[in-house]
């Protein structure tokens, strides 16, 4: 079976018939590569702002339009059993992301917050507690536009996008994340096939590709998972195994 992304005629982008026989065949787990596939490439335009290049968003409508086609396309079978809903899908991508950036943010130490590499060309980086509030930050603004409504006092994507700066401690930056995920669980609860495509009104971030909720629902996870990667990298050199991390197998085996 070609791949779902498949272009040049390949695959459903190519052959949008095959979207049932995509759908039956692979059912969520297809609509799952597809959200994990438009994320790929695009997160180190996350590193500074969030305001990323609009041509590195350039696969997310084609995502877009391939979960709404493969969701529909499974309801529409005949006899077809109720499966995963649009919001429940999300819903576990939201889940993932959580379970392994919330762990990384309570395992760095209170007097390490204040950490930032220094050797290398790290000249102006975020601090560990910067990373942690810029992504509580970026969290709130898209959930809150997600249901419509305001993101808090001193949230806002001016500047560097790292939240209120009254967050000084590790107990009031850690709950600021936990706040930003209860928020984001909410937002991925009211997503329907009617709403998720429907273009905002008001979207908090200056990109075209980037005004349908269920844009920014994917954003989220790449723009997270970016940020992760970073904090992975500063939990380290601190000598401290991310949570998610533990008890996995080498991933460079000796020998290998």
């Amino acid at each position: 079976m070609p791949h779902p992304l498949g272009g040049g005629g390949e695959g459903v982008v190519g052959n949008p018939q095959l979207v049932p026989r995509v759908v039956s065949l692979g059912g969520p787990q297809v609509v799952l590569a597809i959200l994990q596939a438009a994320s790929e490439g695009e997160e180190d335009a996350m590193r500074t702002d969030l305001r990323p290049r609009t041509s590195l968003f350039r696969s997310i409508p084609v995502a877009i339009a391939l979960v709404v086609l493969c969701l529909t396309a499974r309801a529409q079978q005949p006899g077809a059993t109720p499966g995963p809903t649009l919001a429940s899908m999300m819903e576990a991508q939201l889940g993932l992301v959580e379970s392994t950036l919330v762990p990384a943010a309570e395992a760095m130490p209170a007097d390490k917050y204040s950490f930032a590499p220094v050797e290398g060309r790290f000249n102006g980086v975020r601090t560990f507690a910067l990373e942690v509030r810029h992504v509580a930050t970026a969290n709130f603004i898209v959930y809150s536009a997600m249901l419509g409504q305001a993101p808090p006092a001193g949230v806002t994507v001016a500047g560097a996008g790292n939240g209120p700066e009254d967050l000084k401690t590790k107990e009031q930056i850690v709950q600021y994340l936990k706040d930003s995920y209860a928020l984001g669980h909410k937002a991925m609860a009211a997503l329907t096939a009617a709403n998720a495509m429907t273009p905002l009104d008001h979207p908090p971030i200056a990109i075209p590709s980037l005004n349908t909720r269920l844009a920014l629902a994917i954003f989220s996870f790449s723009h997270a998972s970016d940020h992760y990667g970073q904090m992975v990298e500063y939990l380290r050199m601190n000598g401290i195994v991310p949570p998610a991390s533990v008890g996995q197998p080498p991933a460079n085996p000796p020998g290998k």
